[in-house]
């Protein structure tokens, strides 16, 4: 399914957005050999010079608060404890990065928005993310994730607008995609494509998700197989 936003005043408003497409069957298989690697916890990392080096590619997740970054790390790995899930939003408050065995790291990064912690603790980790986000070479996507029951948000657009100026290349990930009924899922995609139109680094397809399920989890694979390995 795709969809195609023409409204004036956005530099990608002429761009066709593509809605769960299928990929290849080739990239599943091959992002379904990635993620049934190794995949092991890294390091956390509370400030730039923390970083891992950049000698691979890396992906990374971001999103507003609770908005179920680490489950849909863990649903991709197929590890339920690797990535630390709460229902406390602001629980993840360093960049985690796991590796990928040699292939490539995912980043989990502090969520944005409402964080249950003090307000100046709060301002380091979105400086932090802002800094990572707009100076690290080897970050091959960011996977924005959208809680699909809510769409987009004014804290979303900032982190988008930051990613252009930085021309950092974007995904949108509905997450939690079996919470709502399929007409205000189907609401909510298109709300986000007309939203994504105004952002020049977002890429043209969505992803649909829900974690807990498995939903859309062999697509994303096959997304970050084709970013990571030479032959996606």
């Amino acid at each position: 399914m795709s969809a195609e936003d023409a409204g004036p005043g956005g530099a990608a408003a002429n761009v066709s957005f593509a809605i769960n497409p299928e990929p290849a069957e080739e990239l599943v298989e091959t992002g379904r050999r990635l993620f049934a690697g190794p995949c092991d916890f890294l390091r956390g990392v509370v400030a730039m010079d923390g970083l891992p080096p950049a000698d691979r590619p890396e992906v990374c997740f971001a999103g507003r608060s609770n908005v179920g970054k680490s489950t849909l790390i863990n649903a991709l790995t197929g590890r339920k404890g690797l990535a630390r899930a709460s229902n406390t939003p602001g629980r993840t408050q360093e960049l985690n990065f796991f590796a990928l065995g040699e292939a490539g790291y995912l980043v989990d990064l502090p969520g944005y928005g409402y964080a249950a912690a003090p307000r100046a603790k709060v301002s380091n980790w979105q400086e932090l993310v802002k800094s990572y986000l707009a100076g690290r070479p080897t970050l091959a996507r960011v996977f924005l994730l959208i809680d699909s029951r809510h769409g987009l948000k004014p804290v979303d657009h900032e982190i988008m607008t930051l990613l252009d100026k930085a021309a950092v290349v974007f995904q949108v990930v509905l997450t939690k995609a079996d919470k709502p009924k399929q007409e205000a899922l189907a609401r909510t995609a298109e709300a986000v494509v007309k939203g994504l139109a105004m952002h020049p680094a977002a890429f043209p397809e969505i992803r649909i998700t829900a974690a807990e399920k498995g939903a859309g989890i062999p697509e994303l694979r096959a997304g970050i197989a084709g970013l990571m390995l030479p032959e996606g």
